[in-house]
């Protein structure tokens, strides 16, 4: 397994991917660390997954998803991925999308356990993280350098393989494009966030900013970012 492969640059929708690799049709599908619920209403509205059960661990946006009316097939629960209310060996697929590295390092183990846990038998589970690499990565560093959580989250995951409670399927490497208009943008939807509370003091505030303008242009700023899926399967 490798963290990283940055000789692979293709531009990648990770949902349309997702729904090439993934048996979705009449699924159960466990979504850990659902946020705002957008891939979630995605995956809802193909018909394909037969439920879809989101878990959200911020209670400010889990709130919000609640109010959601118009997703049948969606349960949307609350909890993190170290103790996942779910029963055991009831999940055919797991998505984790860019979540795993946000469970605290000393949960990432049990988080992975717990997968294993809920998966049927030869149930898969596909997670993304993304790479430390990238644009995008050099301004939001400035503030939250995540290398080490990342770097943490991709061991857990080899821990996982090389103990067996979860097999290797694949690993797949690709970037995604992320778009900002401007600033406020960027701040509204990269700073400004519920699940973690970024207070930056004026000056680096100001870096910050500085830093994102230098890759702005006319039309804002694009930034292609390196990413990760390891697609992994519970042992039949």
């Amino acid at each position: 397994m490798k963290i990283a492969d940055p000789a692979q640059t293709a531009l990648c929708n990770e949902i349309k991917l997702l729904l090439e690799e993934l048996p979705l049709d009449g699924a159960c599908v466990l979504e850990l660390g659902c946020g705002k619920a957008e891939k979630t209403r995605l995956l809802a509205e193909t018909g394909r997954p037969r439920e879809i059960i989101a878990l959200e661990v911020d209670t400010i946006q889990h709130a919000r998803n609640l109010e959601i009316t118009d997703l049948p097939t969606v349960r949307f629960s609350h909890g993190g991925a170290e103790a996942i209310p779910v029963d055991n060996a009831s999940v055919d697929i797991v998505l984790m999308f860019k979540s795993l590295h946000h469970v605290p390092v000393a949960d990432m183990d049990r988080a992975l356990a717990e997968i294993a846990r809920v998966l049927k038998p030869g149930g898969l589970a596909w997670i993304s993280e993304p790479v430390f690499a990238g644009d995008l990565n050099e301004v939001f560093r400035l503030f939250h350098d995540e290398q080490l959580v990342r770097e943490a989250a991709f061991a857990a995951i080899c821990k996982a393989v090389d103990s067996g409670s979860l097999q290797l399927e694949k690993q797949m490497f690709f970037n995604t494009r992320s778009y900002f208009e401007n600033f406020a943008q960027f701040d509204t939807r990269m700073i400004q966030v519920t699940h973690t509370d970024h207070r930056l003091a004026p000056e680096l505030f100001r870096q910050v900013q500085e830093k994102f303008e230098s890759f702005r242009g006319p039309d804002g700023a694009t930034f292609l970012n390196p990413q990760r899926v390891d697609l992994l399967r519970k042992p039949a």
